[in-house]
């Protein structure tokens, strides 16, 4: 069971890593249309929120089934995942009350969407390695 939920917790960190790197596109589709950018980055940041909660439940699940201890590890992914979601939130509020006819302030928006992702995507990326050498045994945490 707990291998089970593991894998799955693991799957579902694979399809959020490749849902982040897919809504790097997101700007460079709606360069021309400002509104769109804003209604697409609605919907972004609707499944964003989604996929990051199903990556959260399966890990919590797992370490309950599994009665593994709160370990610095644990620790760490819950931290990222409450920075993920504050940034994410925060990105999303910026753009729907943001004058976003105007093309500097769409321009600007746009650049804070990507390095926002970027963001998030090393921040995932980085916990994914950290779990990898834990896995072999090369870093305990």
């Amino acid at each position: 069971m707990l291998e089970e939920m593991l894998s799955t917790h693991s799957i579902l960190v694979k399809i959020f890593l490749g849902f982040l790197v897919a809504g790097l596109f997101i700007p460079m589709m709606t360069a021309k249309k400002p509104l769109g950018f804003r209604k697409a980055s609605f919907i972004y940041t609707m499944i964003f929120q989604g996929l990051a909660t199903m990556v959260a439940f399966t890990g919590l699940v797992a370490m309950v089934t599994g009665e593994m201890p709160l370990s610095l590890a644990i620790i760490i992914m819950i931290v990222l995942w409450a920075v993920m979601m504050f940034l994410e939130i925060k990105k999303y509020k910026l753009i729907k009350i943001a004058k976003i006819e105007n093309p500097e302030t769409h321009k600007m928006l746009k650049g804070g969407f990507l390095k926002i992702s970027v963001v998030q995507i090393l921040l995932v990326t980085v916990m994914v390695v950290l779990m990898v050498l834990k896995a072999k045994g090369i870093v305990a945490i």
